[in-house]
């Protein structure tokens, strides 16, 4: 990835205008400390930055390359200006960080003798972690997948996130103590009151990932998959490609030389265009609910200071992807059991919640591969 040069960088921080409403703050989840570190890097001090940017952010290197800085959104110069880049203020603290050699293990210095059990080592998992470790508690994170990370390492594509950034990070956590034990599903192959009895608290950090499903004809046909499914397997291919621990996939998920469409307008959907993209898919189309955006970037339903649902572009669009706005899904053919194309039609509405369907506005697009990336419904119970 690429860093804004350091004299940007200032210059950005300079901008910040040290509101006495930062409304950055709200739209941070984190709540950091956003204008504090602006001015330190606008005035060259880089360490004492690092400090504030991990007083409320445990890994700012992920945020800085990931999230949707909706705290950028909320920035008051958003009002009639650019707003400050601080996404990219955020990812040059941390660099600067593992550059100098700033980010090291801290393991505590004293035990408490209570073990905490955490299951899940996702984002929510490993800070969850991290802040229990720091704390002298015994901590153990239980992850079902060969690697930890979760979403990070197998939902978000190298891409967008390559899985080195997450290793580096584990290496720390690993040596300020916290151990990680990898491909055991508790409730599965680890029972779940076993878990509890040998441990004072345990902390379940498992996201929600039951996919909501594509509730149409044909929904069932082969080449039908959630977002996810397809996420999983290349990013896992790609690990193995790259001499990484990956394991064996039977039945391989793959957009090559396939007209793929997206159902789903957000980061998953994106991230499955990109992939498909790469593989060599024949063509690449989402089909989005939303409607489109104004040239602006802010439609009346997000006015500033709320993030937009949706942006004007994404890497996946850069790299060739095609986006249908108003463009709903009602079902899908399939050919001997597979599917080959998809029936949709226009509709007009603010969000998914209240869509009317525009008359005569039906229209069927070639699919061999669907991939459905509309949000999930809750987590999975199964094992519990």
């Amino acid at each position: 990835f690429r860093l804004q040069p350091e004299a940007e960088l200032q210059r950005q921080g300079g901008r910040c205008m040290d509101c006495g409403v930062p409304f950055c703050h709200e739209g941070c989840p984190l709540g950091n400390l956003i204008p504090d570190w602006n001015d330190l890097v606008y005035r060259g001090d880089w360490r004492e930055a690092l400090d504030r940017l991990h007083k409320t952010n445990n890994f700012p290197e992920f945020t800085g390359l990931i999230c949707q800085a909706p705290c950028e959104s909320a920035c008051v110069l958003d009002i009639n200006d650019e707003a400050v880049t601080i996404e990219q203020i955020e990812l040059a603290i941390v660099e600067r960080g593992w550059q100098e050699g700033w980010v090291v293990p801290r393991p505590p210095a004293e035990r408490t003798g209570r073990r905490v059990a955490v299951i899940g080592s996702g984002p929510a998992g490993l800070a969850v972690a991290a802040e229990l470790n720091s704390l002298g508690h015994e901590v153990a994170v239980y992850e079902r997948d060969e690697r930890p990370g979760g979403l990070l390492r197998f939902g978000v594509p190298d891409a967008k996130l390559e899985k080195w950034i997450i290793d580096r990070r584990v290496d720390v956590l690993r040596d300020e103590g916290i151990q990680f034990v990898c491909d055991v599903d508790v409730g599965t192959d680890l029972d779940a009151n076993e878990l509890q009895a040998s441990n004072d608290a345990v902390v379940v950090a498992i996201g929600s990932r039951v996919p909501r499903p594509l509730d149409v004809p044909g929904a069932d046909l082969a080449g039908v998959h959630p977002a996810m499914d397809y996420l999983y397997q290349r990013n896992r291919w790609v690990a193995g490609q790259e001499g990484r621990t990956a394991r064996a996939v039977h039945e391989p998920i793959t957009a090559a030389g396939k007209h793929v469409v997206v159902v789903g307008g957000g980061d998953t959907g994106m991230d499955c265009l990109s992939n498909a993209i790469r593989e060599g898919a024949a063509s690449t189309l989402m089909l989005d609910v939303y409607p489109e955006i104004p040239p602006s970037g802010r439609p009346d339903s997000t006015p500033w200071p709320l993030p937009p649902k949706r942006t004007l572009t994404t890497y996946a669009l850069d790299e060739g992807a095609r986006r249908e706005w108003n463009s709903q899904v009602v079902g899908l053919e399939g050919e001997d059991g597979r599917v080959v194309r998809a029936n949709g039609r226009r509709v007009v509405g603010t969000s998914s919640r209240d869509l009317q369907p525009v008359p005569d506005s039906e229209f069927t697009v070639p699919a061999d591969l669907v991939l459905v990336a509309i949000g999930f419904s809750h987590p999975e119970h199964a094992g519990a």
